[in-house]
């Protein structure tokens, strides 16, 4: 038979080919243990039991070269005639001399069972031959006679078939002169011997003569000398810690597979028979290629004492039904798992004919029964052990905003991709202003979603400065004391809003909102020298201050305007005996004696021929839609203009240095930024906790204007808004978090730190299946992590290996890590499965 146990499946066959057909020989205890709880004793496979004695009926030249030269072992196995009574009960006459002849696929199965049940067991049961948790295996080689009777085979060790350690080891185990040994064949090729078919071994044995068969074995945990874990890194000699090879920028396909190759039910799925579940006639499959490839990998990664495997034959096939994983980019561990899920599922579905099945409203029936409908309607196209293990069912409820109409459904889920919803808002700093001079501008800090829109920003400010219901908000961006734009269209992204950019928003009221704007730019001149001249230049300070043009007629009209939003930045005089109140009155008043003494100038020789304006008085020119030209200069008793096409007049005012001392110096102090963090702190990471995230996936939310829904109420495309419900969990729960985000504009990472239960998910609360049975507590298994930045970063994962241990897979390395390093910000996607 195949004995080379680093080509341990390398073969595209399936199962059930001659390749894979491998005999260990194990402790019979060690396996019957495991036999039992996976199978149950009424279940199990009939085995042959043989008794061994010294190997006598070889003959003289034989035995006496063995007895010179110790270079052959004799020994002769004899089937005992009550052997289906033993098996039946295999507890009777069992001692430590006792092995077993079983097959790759059970021996599988019972190693898994041996490191899964030593972990969980707390009540001192022992396992036999397993309790040192040993996983020493190596190839011995037998050369099996058969004699003239029927009922007994020759067995010769040599050394020449075998090294020198491996004989030792050999003469050791089958050593007959003190004890007895006996060997239980659940394998069938001793039976194979007798049968005298000597055509079924031309494939994978040699014939030495036309009655001597070489079979090579595989012995298992009969040797104290290697323990399961060595402890060094890189090093997986214990089951299941087999790391994969980097075939280059292939660090995201390892992650998600040693995850899958770590999910209980698929390990012992894929570790026994199932190449006979192959759907070879599914179109949607890949005529069980998939299935095929990921099940040989498995294999070798849950091989005793395997090196780090290089999954080159699973990527060529990757490649092949998934061109988007083709060549040596990197790629999205998510995208890759979903992929192979689905891949598995349909390469593995019992279904061999899909039937149409047309779906139905729940048209006011209970939730139960539709839901109960459509699951058995999903199962009778899709029966896998994908969707036995890995798919629940969500109910899906939309809602037409304008007749009311609702519509329930219930759609099956493989995994649930969850928003992270502390990185999903942003905070925002605005200054707001009264356009009627009766406050002072008021910063004002506001959460809006991150890449919402300009009318979620009004929205929320709104709120936050109690805006009545008659006004309105209008909202600017200010550059160098000017204003570069207004944010009037609603649907404007917030995310082209940056940290640093300074907002203003000026408050109205609606029943002027249609009436022409005015925007008035504050400027001071300064003095300089230059080529030894002096000069004056004008220069932008303070806020932009903008009103509504109502019965502005001539620069007269214009004066009052802005001296009334200047108001409230009015300095109360220095002899105290004028006190500046809110009320109506008093407010007229002041703006009375402002006009007066800070009156507007009526002629250009009021300058004493320059551009500079006296003491006691406010200059106001034309300007562009910058602020910086001086067009032309507004004159008291002439009518101003507004240019029809912007309905938007734009106005410099000059100051001088009194008026500057006369009024508030916030005037004069810059706007807050949108965000601003502090220049020696550092921001504080972001967290959320996995039910915040589960919230956020489930919270009620409008479809977007390309998902519109078709009401049968309306007859119409609608924008509805849409709540999903958790109805029906799986037996393995995976959980996507959405790190990654994409739009028109940009790409981005978050780097949220999400704490995530480990041992104890608790989802009872987010059930809307309230009558459901079934367990809703979950504990983590694996992690998919992802390092780095959007263009590259490097793929791990953390799996569980019971108890408190945990290891990290990177790659070829497998490191034991600490419980406190399962948590950080670069989990990604998490594995729970379910317990009672």
């Amino acid at each position: 038979m195949d004995g080379h146990s680093e080509d341990f499946s390398d073969n595209t066959q399936g199962p059930d080919s001659d390749n894979d057909q491998r005999v260990y020989f194990v402790p019979y205890r060690w396996w019957k243990d495991a036999q039992d709880s996976i199978s149950g004793d009424s279940n199990g496979k009939k085995g042959i039991v043989y008794t061994a004695s010294p190997g006598s009926s070889y003959g003289g030249p034989m035995k006496i070269i063995n007895n010179i030269f110790n270079s052959d072992l004799m020994v002769n196995l004899r089937r005992e005639d009550d052997s289906a009574q033993n098996c039946e009960n295999g507890e009777v006459g069992v001692s430590g001399r006792d092995y077993a002849l079983v097959p790759g696929e059970m021996w599988l199965q019972a190693l898994k069972w041996h490191s899964d049940s030593k972990v969980a067991s707390k009540d001192g049961r022992g396992f036999s031959a397993a309790e040192d948790d040993m996983a020493d295996v190596y190839p011995l080689q037998l050369r099996l006679s058969v004699l003239r009777e029927t009922s007994s085979l020759g067995v010769r060790i040599s050394k020449k078939d075998n090294t020198v350690e491996l004989f030792k080891r050999a003469c050791k185990i089958f050593s007959v002169e003190s004890d007895l040994l006996r060997i239980w064949d659940f394998s069938g090729q001793t039976t194979l011997f007798f049968m005298n078919d000597k055509n079924k071994f031309t494939r994978d044995c040699q014939r030495q003569s036309d009655q001597e068969i070489l079979l090579e074995l595989q012995v298992y945990g009969l040797s104290d000398s290697m323990k399961a874990f060595s402890g060094g890194p890189g090093e997986a000699g214990s089951l299941g810690l087999t790391g994969l090879q980097n075939l280059g920028n292939t660090c995201f396909m390892n992650s998600a597979l040693q995850c899958l190759a770590h999910t209980p039910k698929l390990v012992d799925y894929f570790l026994g028979d199932y190449g006979r579940e192959i759907n070879h006639e599914n179109p949607l499959g890949m005529d069980g290629e998939i299935a095929l490839a990921f099940g040989d990998l498995l294999r070798k990664l849950w091989a005793p004492g395997a090196t780090p495997v290089a999954p080159r034959m699973f990527k060529s096939k990757l490649a092949r039904f998934a061109p988007q994983f083709s060549g040596f980019n990197q790629h999205d561990s998510q995208e890759l798992l979903a992929f192979l899920l689905d891949g598995l599922h349909e390469d593995l579905n019992h279904v061999k004919c899909k039937p149409y099945i047309e779906a139905k409203d729940g048209d006011g029936r209970p939730d139960e029964e539709v839901a109960d409908e459509y699951w058995r309607n999903h199962l009778a196209r899709n029966d896998s052990i994908i969707v036995d293990v890995c798919q629940g069912q969500y109910k899906s409820t939309l809602v037409c905003p304008d007749c009311k109409k609702f519509s329930v459904t219930f759609d099956p889920f493989m995994y649930l991709s969850l928003p992270l919803p502390s990185t999903m808002m942003r905070t925002m700093t605005l200054t707001v202003i009264n356009t009627d001079g009766s406050t002072q501008p008021s910063p004002y800090t506001v959460s809006v979603p991150k890449f919402g829109k300009c009318e979620d920003l009004i929205r929320a400010l709104s709120v936050a400065c109690s805006l009545g219901a008659d006004e309105t908000l209008l909202v600017a961006e200010i550059y160098n004391n000017r204003i570069i734009r207004f944010l009037e269209e609603p649907s404007d992204l917030l995310s082209l809003i940056r940290d640093g950019d300074r907002l203003v928003a000026y408050r109205f009221m609606k029943t002027i909102e249609k009436v022409p704007l005015v925007v008035f730019v504050n400027q001071q001149m300064e003095e300089q020298y230059s080529h030894g001249k002096l000069t004056s230049n004008g220069k932008a300070f303070g806020i932009p201050f903008v009103a509504r043009l109502c019965n502005i007629v001539n620069g007269s009209d214009l004066c009052n305007l802005y001296l009334k939003l200047l108001n409230s930045f009015l300095m109360p005089a220095e002899n105290g005996l004028e006190d500046y109140d809110n009320s109506e009155g008093s407010e007229e008043a002041a703006g009375a004696e402002v006009t007066a003494s800070v009156g507007l100038g009526t002629n250009p020789s009021d300058l004493n021929g320059s551009n500079s304006p006296s003491d006691g008085e406010f200059q106001f020119y034309i300007t562009d839609e910058k602020g910086t030209a001086k067009e032309s200069k507004i004159i008291m008793n002439e009518p101003v203009q507004v240019k029809s096409r912007s309905r938007r007049l734009n106005v410099l005012v000059c100051w001088s240095d009194k008026q500057i001392q006369q009024y508030d110096s916030r005037l004069h102090s810059s706007l807050p930024e949108v965000f601003k963090s502090g220049f020696f702190v550092k921001r504080s990471q972001e967290s959320v906790s996995l039910y915040k995230c589960l919230e956020a996936f489930l919270q009620e939310e409008p479809l977007g204007p390309e998902d519109m829904w078709y009401c049968p109420g309306c007859k119409q495309h609608r924008q509805a808004s849409k709540k999903l419900d958790l109805w029906r969990l799986p037996e393995v729960l995976v959980i996507h978090l959405k790190r990654f985000q994409y739009s028109r504009f940009m790409k981005n990472k978050l780097e949220t730190y999400v704490d995530f239960p480990i041992d104890d998910l608790d989802l009872s609360y987010y059930i809307a299946h309230k009558n459901d049975n079934s367990s809703k507590r979950y504990m983590l298994y694996a992690v998919s992590n992802h390092y780095g930045s959007m263009g590259g970063g490097h793929y791990t994962a953390f799996v569980h290996h019971g108890g408190d241990r945990w290891y990290e897979f990177d790659d070829s390395h497998v490191y034991p890590i600490s419980l406190e390093k399962i948590k950080s910000s670069a989990a990604y996607v998490l594995f729970y499965r379910r317990v009672s």
